[in-house]
Order: structure tokens, then C-alpha cells, then sequence
């Protein structure tokens, strides 16, 4: 009679434990999709209010790499006394100041594009010193000739620089 007993209780037990099991893992399916479906929700209405703040910091960095452009730095930044060292001077401190300027703008664009930026940045320094230094000029007029001969005969880093930024923008859009 024990016996009989408990085959019956394991019918009853066993079916109960088969049918709780089950809808535990139904359960645990189910909340980890809805938890997806929220995390991807949530992510869809923060790109959809971070785009226009990326692209404002695409636009900025944009406007620093123009007014950076060697060419246009030039006519923008005015010779005060004539002296050459004094405009080399002039001339970094204002890329540096437009640079330091835009510094918060990294956390909305990419490491590889603020690299290539930050590229250029120096690459046009240097273009600025090392003409500085190679030209026999006397003067910022002289020197300020100089380079722009130089900027019609080759590619200004800052065009590099535009060209990474302005394809990294298409990506994204």
C-alpha cells in the first residue's frame, strides 16, 4: 500500500515540478526580451537626442579646422609690428586658443577623427615654424608670402583633415 502511495504522489509531484520548471524558464525568457526591447528603446530616443548635439560638434570642429587652413589663418591674423618671430607666435597662439576653444567637443565625435584633427593641428604649426625657420625673410609680410606660395603648391593639412571629418559625418548619417 506504501508503494501505491508514492506513485501516486509522484504523479501528482511530478507533472507540478515539470510544469514549474517549464514556466520559470518561460518567465526568465520573457523578462530578458523585455529588458532588451527597453534597452533598445531607450537607446533609439538617446541617439535620437544626441544626432543633432554630434553633429553641432562635427560643425564646430569643422569651423576650427577651416580658420586653422594656413591660407585663410593668414589673412585672418594681422602683423602687428612687422616682426617674424612675433607673427609665428601670433599665428600658433591662435590655432592653440581656437583648438583649446573646441576642446570639449571630443566627447561627441570619434577618437580616430579627434586624432586626425589634432594631426593636423600640429602638422600646420609645424608648417608655420619650419617655413619660419627655412625662410630668409625679414619680415611677417615676407613670411606670410611665403608660406602662401608654398600652400598653392601642396595640400594644407587641414584639407586632410576635412575630408576624414566630412566622411566620418556621411557615415553616421
Amino acid at each position: 500500500m506504501e508503494f501505491v502511495k508514492i506513485i501516486e504522489l509522484l504523479s501528482y509531484t511530478i507533472p507540478s515540478i515539470v510544469v514549474g520548471v517549464i514556466t520559470y524558464y518561460f518567465f526568465l525568457n520573457h523578462t530578458k526580451t523585455e529588458e532588451k526591447k527597453l534597452k533598445l528603446s531607450l537607446l533609439k530616443e538617446n541617439q535620437k537626442d544626441l544626432l543633432p548635439i554630434k553633429l553641432q560638434a562635427y560643425e564646430r570642429m569643422t569651423l576650427f579646422i577651416e580658420r586653422m587652413n594656413p591660407s585663410k589663418i593668414l589673412l585672418r591674423v594681422p602683423s602687428i609690428n612687422n616682426d617674424k618671430n612675433a607673427y609665428v607666435q601670433s599665428l600658433i597662439s591662435t590655432i592653440e586658443q581656437e583648438f583649446e576653444h573646441n576642446l570639449t567637443q571630443q566627447i561627441y565625435i570619434s577618437e580616430k577623427c579627434w586624432s586626425v584633427i589634432i594631426a593636423s593641428k600640429n602638422a600646420t604649426i609645424q608648417l608655420i615654424k619650419k617655413t619660419a625657420d627655412e625662410s630668409t625673410s625679414t619680415n611677417a609680410q615676407e613670411l606670410r608670402e611665403i608660406i602662401l606660395k608654398k600652400m598653392v603648391n601642396s595640400t594644407p593639412p587641414s584639407s586632410t583633415a576635412l575630408s576624414f571629418l566630412k566622411n566620418e559625418v556621411s557615415n553616421f548619417l
